[in-house]
C-alpha cells in the first residue's frame, strides 16, 4: 500500500499492524517523516517512509494494490495530474482510496468535484459521505467523504 501525504504515518502504521500490509508512506515534510519513522508500534512488517512530493511520488508504476490519500488531493496544485500519477502506481486490480472534504472555511474539494476528477480517469467511483460524528469526535458541518475506485 502507498500512503501518499502520510504525515506522521498514523494510517501507515495502522494498516501495517492491523493487516500485515507492506506500506510505503510518502510525505514532503522531512519532519513528518522523521516522526513517522520514530513510531514504534510493533507493526510487522514495519512501514517504509520516504521524503518526497506526494504529487509525483518516486515509486514504481503498477506496484501497489492500494493507494491511500487522506486530505491530500485538495492541496495539490494540479489535482488531475496528481491523481493520474497515483493511479499509475496501482496494479491492474488496485484500489484507490481517497478521504477528502470541503471545510466550512471554503478549503478543500466538494464530493462532486472529487468524484468527477476520479471519474475522468477511472470508470468505478464509489462515494460515501462520512457524516457520522463519531468519526470526528463530534458533530461537524464540513463535507467529509470517502471515494473508493476499483478500476
Amino acid at each position: 500500500m502507498a500512503d501518499l501525504g502520510c504525515g506522521t504515518g498514523t494510517l501507515s502504521h495502522l494498516f501495517a499492524s492491523e493487516g500485515g500490509h507492506f506500506v510505503t508512506g510518502v510525505d514532503f515534510s522531512s519532519e513528518m517523516i522523521r516522526r513517522a519513522r520514530e513510531k514504534n508500534d510493533g507493526a510487522i512488517p514495519k512501514p517504509t517512509f520516504i521524503v518526497a512530493d506526494a504529487a509525483r511520488p518516486p515509486l514504481s508504476a503498477g506496484s501497489f494494490d492500494v493507494v491511500l490519500c487522506r486530505h491530500v488531493l485538495w492541496a495539490m496544485p494540479a489535482h488531475a495530474a496528481a491523481l493520474h500519477s497515483w493511479i499509475e502506481l496501482l496494479t491492474p486490480t488496485g484500489v484507490l482510496i481517497l478521504i477528502e472534504g470541503r471545510w466550512q472555511t471554503g478549503v478543500g474539494l466538494t464530493a462532486d468535484e472529487c468524484a468527477k476528477l476520479v471519474r475522468d480517469q477511472r470508470s468505478d467511483v464509489q462515494l460515501s459521505v462520512l457524516d457520522d460524528p463519531s468519526y470526528w469526535g463530534g458533530p461537524t458541518s464540513d463535507e467529509r467523504y470517502l471515494i473508493v475506485s476499483r478500476r
